[in-house]
């Protein structure tokens, strides 16, 4: 599956959905990010059953300032509606497998029962 842009008209339909969604805050301007795109990219095609999302923080400031976003590019991963990894760096393709593993093999219901207390 290719990526997809993401808007605030878009972004909690998306992001609320069940299942894991990767989201790339990125800006055409900035060299980590354009560094990061084809890493992004080619997991997108190795894991067809991820939403693998992109949030232009230039043309979508809005949704950059709800998510606190203040360095590009920052990923975000969120499984089952719920943010479940959000850190900024360019990262390498090993480390990008490393946290799409880690997010596969969380207990969602005992991460939901850690976020009421």
């Amino acid at each position: 599956m290719a990526t997809v842009t993401l808007t605030a008209k878009d972004f909690d339909a998306t992001a609320g959905a069940e299942g894991i969604v990767l989201v790339d805050f990125w800006a055409s301007w900035c060299a980590p990010c354009r560094r990061f795109a084809p890493i992004f990219e080619e997991a997108s095609e190795q894991h067809p059953d991820i939403v693998f999302a992109k949030v232009d923080t230039d043309a979508e400031q809005g949704l950059a300032d709800r998510f606190g976003i203040t360095s590009i590019p920052t990923l975000m991963a969120i499984r089952d509606g719920v943010i479940v990894y959000a850190e900024p760096g360019a990262l390498p393709a090993p480390m990008l497998e490393n946290i799409i593993e880690q997010v596969r093999a969380l207990d969602m219901d005992d991460v939901r029962e850690r976020l009421k207390s």
